[in-house]
């Protein structure tokens, strides 16, 4: 969802219905290719507001670049994202750009459609083509493996840690939890800190809630949903289900390390997390940011390491697609458009210097330096992002180890659905100290399994 430093709190809700408006109409793709001087005119979604100054400047920068090398593409930027509101109609009506934004769970339904152009030919000699994460590449792809779109960013789920509060209770802050035994007996000890600090928090409502339990189920190696004959079931009433639960009941009613104040979502435990209260949570990188930014935190107190258990990590980001009804000239130009904008390495190294000179951060593991690389191109641009790093690379170096072999995993179907279902079983586990979790789980399970018979 983003960049994902400048829509953290998106991410954090993972909600498609908050996404920016689209501003402008856009331009039929129906329309003719030709310009002034048989220039393809191309429109893109994708611009920052005018509200985020450094990146809306930084976007029409590189509009210009790109035009300047490709004198034959005339780029028509409009600012915005994906409104699954509207989307439909824009389409239909020829109001759609030729080249827009998604996130990983929206390319499903879009394939599925005939919603997005096939750009398998258009793709095969294009530069870095494999150097990009072949998981994240198949997030594009049907069942035959054909291409249908572009990943430009991505993100995946992490312990976030207090290391100042790891130093107060006796934990060294260079050895994390590794597991979710470890979790819990980390989380005892800095809760005997007292003074309102807290040990570990989670997320239990507005959607948050099943969102984080598919995180934690995920790090066990279980799974929400399974399909069968192109038919998706819930999964989640499992063993992991059960631990996933019954650690949060454990923590929150046994250990005392959960606090009292529970309903909690994003911007609570972040703030929590920035005022020295809270000792760990499961998070993506761009909440250290918003810590940061907008809850008085400092980057050296922060660590980032793996899931616990990493058995599976959930991941999620985004990535362009092109209109169905765009002209061969138009896929060619917007894939040229899509590598030199987002999958162009040495991009990615002028963007750092670009961010070092508005004073951003450089370090974390997000954009400007996006993990979707393999290989020795990743291998690059983590050697320049250490080079100009203003923050603790060290802090999330354990994260960054075990990205490449930690196996990612994407939100289930109908994912804002199935997460209000289980909002309500996070919820109670951290607010009755008698709950049933079988019955919690049964429950859900038939609700959800409604939910995926319906569609």
């Amino acid at each position: 969802m983003s960049s994902t430093r400048t829509r953290a709190l998106a991410l954090a809700t993972v909600t498609a219905a908050s996404l920016t408006a689209l501003a402008g109409c856009g331009t039929s793709s129906n329309s003719t290719d030709d310009g002034p001087g048989g220039t393809v005119r191309l429109d893109v979604n994708g611009q920052p507001p005018k509200t985020q100054a450094f990146e809306r400047k930084l976007f029409d920068k590189h509009v210009k670049q790109f035009e300047k090398a490709h004198p034959d593409i005339d780029i028509v930027p409009h600012e915005g994202f994906m409104d699954p509101k509207t989307f439909n109609a824009k389409l239909a009506g020829g109001k759609l750009e030729d080249v827009f934004y998604v996130y990983f769970t929206d390319t499903r339904n879009l394939i599925a459609k005939k919603q997005a152009a096939d750009i398998t030919d258009q793709i095969k000699d294009m530069p870095h083509r494999g150097d990009v994460q072949d998981e994240l590449m198949k997030v594009f792809q049907d069942e035959q493996g054909r291409q249908y779109g572009l990943p430009t960013a991505n993100y995946s789920m992490g312990l976030l840690y207090n290391r100042a509060l790891f130093k107060k209770a006796g934990l060294d802050p260079d050895q994390p939890p590794r597991t979710w035994a470890d979790v819990r007996a980390a989380a005892k000890r800095i809760a005997k800190l007292g003074d309102n600090t807290v040990g570990y928090a989670d997320f239990s409502k507005n959607n948050q809630g099943g969102w984080h339990f598919t995180a934690e189920l995920y790090s066990r190696g279980g799974r929400m949903a399974t399909q069968h004959d192109g038919k998706w079931k819930a999964a989640f009433n499992s063993a992991e289900g059960r631990a996933t639960l019954q650690d949060l009941h454990d923590m929150r009613w046994k250990d005392n390390s959960m606090g009292s104040k529970q309903l909690l979502q994003a911007e609570d435990v972040q703030r929590m997390m920035g005022s020295g209260k809270l000792g760990m949570y499961i998070s993506a990188a761009d909440n250290i940011t918003v810590i940061a930014k907008q809850f008085g935190g400092d980057y050296k107190d922060f660590g980032l390491a793996p899931v616990p258990d990493a058995e599976a990590t959930l991941i999620g980001g985004e990535g362009y697609m092109i209109n169905p009804k765009a002209s061969p000239e138009k896929i060619e130009a917007g894939v040229e458009w899509l590598q030199w904008k987002y999958l162009n390495p040495d991009l990615v190294e002028r963007n750092i210097q670009d961010n070092l000179d508005a004073k951003l951060p450089i370090g974390l593991p997000m954009p400007p330096t996006p993990d979707i690389w393999k290989g020795t191109v990743r291998d690059r641009v983590e050697k320049a992002k250490r080079k100009h790093a203003n923050v603790p690379v060290n802090n999330y170096q354990r994260f960054m180890d075990a990205a490449p072999r930690t196996t990612g995993v994407l939100e289930p179907p109908k994912a804002q659905q199935v997460y209000a279902v289980l909002d309500s079983a996070m919820q109670a586990v951290l607010t009755k100290k008698d709950a049933d979790i079988d019955k919690l789980l049964d429950t859900a399970e038939k609700k959800v399994n409604q939910i995926y018979s319906a569609s």
